[in-house]
């Protein structure tokens, strides 16, 4: 090696140890402090478990292991909170925001609610995720892999709004020919997964977190049988099995063995895209507008301390499911990705929440 190459790999060892060191520096000590993590739903759903999964491991991953209180902010489908978040929020890194598909709808959308900005808050975590739908055991025994033996069934279903991630679900169904008719006005998913349980509704969806603690036993027990998974993105940009639950088929799977059903067209280009936006991209940690380069560095570290932790990938695979986890650029790709969709998906949905269900969002 020549010493010109010797003394350019040494300085940029230099230069990389010095960056480490300020970044290092660059960390907030969060002694005794408290940090609230707001979450817009209900206690009983899938964000819930996902923060109270996340909230003892970051607070003993943070500089001073402050104490982190998860705490429930229900209301208008998640906007409540998310204005919340956007205008009395201090940015002074003692709180944080965990926003979800049913938070990124409505931005997606136009809704008049929406008075948050996704531009404005700096994230810190991006969680992927998948969803399952299921049937009571009954009706599961007209289910064989498609839906024909299902389209003469009048099901019930309890809904956040159509808005909201439940858009995914509630386009699957229809494309499928199925007969679902949502209630609205439920402030999480597990208040429908209780609905279902009551025997309210007979049909119903969890995301993965919600699905594996809260239905998962009712599966056991013989109370609720899986019909089909979201599925997940694949490299190449298909639709494939959720990894969390190879053994279940995809929509999509489903979509392709029912009579009527298509997986090409405007109808499937809007519910992929939604679906993309929604799972994927599905849970995300958000300091305030206005937080500074040190907290943003100190809860981003502090995320992947505990990726880096020797029992994360076990302890999360039982809580979580296998999906990506991700901070920094990759968080901030996947920020992107979760709150942009094409114009002609947009446009579709919007078209067919006024003529399905008499929400205008048109301006």
């Amino acid at each position: 090696m020549s010493l010109y190459h010797t003394a350019r790999r040494v300085a940029c060892a230099i230069i990389a140890s010095a960056g480490l060191t300020a970044a290092a520096h660059a960390e907030m000590d969060l002694s005794g402090k408290t940090v609230e993590w707001v979450i817009p739903f209900s206690e009983s759903g899938g964000s819930a478990k996902w923060a109270n999964f996340y909230a003892p491991l970051l607070s003993e991953a943070l500089p001073g292991e402050p104490t982190v209180v998860v705490k429930f902010m229900p209301g208008a489908g998640s906007t409540k909170g998310a204005n919340w978040f956007q205008e009395q929020a201090k940015p002074d890194g003692m709180t944080i925001f965990g926003s979800s598909g049913s938070t990124q709808f409505p931005y997606l959308l136009g809704d008049p609610r929406v008075r948050y900005e996704y531009a404005d808050w700096n994230v810190v975590l991006a969680s992927g995720t998948g969803g399952v739908a299921y049937l009571p055991p009954d009706l599961a025994e007209k289910f064989d892999g498609d839906a024909d033996d299902l389209k003469d069934i009048d099901f019930i279903y309890g809904s956040q709004g159509a808005t909201r991630l439940d858009l995914v679900p509630l386009l699957a169904w229809e494309m499928l020919g199925m007969q679902v008719e949502p209630v609205f006005g439920i402030k999480g998913r597990g208040d429908g997964r209780l609905m279902f349980e009551r025997g309210e509704a007979n049909i119903d969806y969890q995301t993965s977190s919600s699905f594996l603690k809260g239905v998962t036993p009712l599966v056991e027990e013989g109370k609720a049988v899986p019909m089909m998974t979201w599925g997940a993105l694949g490299v190449d940009g298909d639709i494939v099995r959720d990894p969390t639950f190879p053994d279940i088929p995809t929509f999509k799977e489903v979509c392709d063995a029912t009579i009527g059903c298509l997986t090409e067209g405007e109808q499937w280009a809007a519910w992929k895209a939604f679906f993309i936006a929604g799972f994927p991209a599905q849970k995300m940690v958000f300091l305030p507008n206005g937080a500074t380069d040190e907290m943003i560095e100190t809860y981003s570290k502090a995320f992947q301390r505990v990726h880096a932790r020797d029992d994360f990938a076990d302890i999360s695979k039982k809580r979580l499911g296998v999906y990506p986890q991700m901070t920094g650029e990759q968080a901030k790709a996947t920020l992107e990705q979760g709150t942009q969709v094409p114009q002609a998906a947009k446009d579709f949905v919007v078209n067919w929440l006024e003529e399905r269900y008499g929400v205008s969002l048109k301006k």
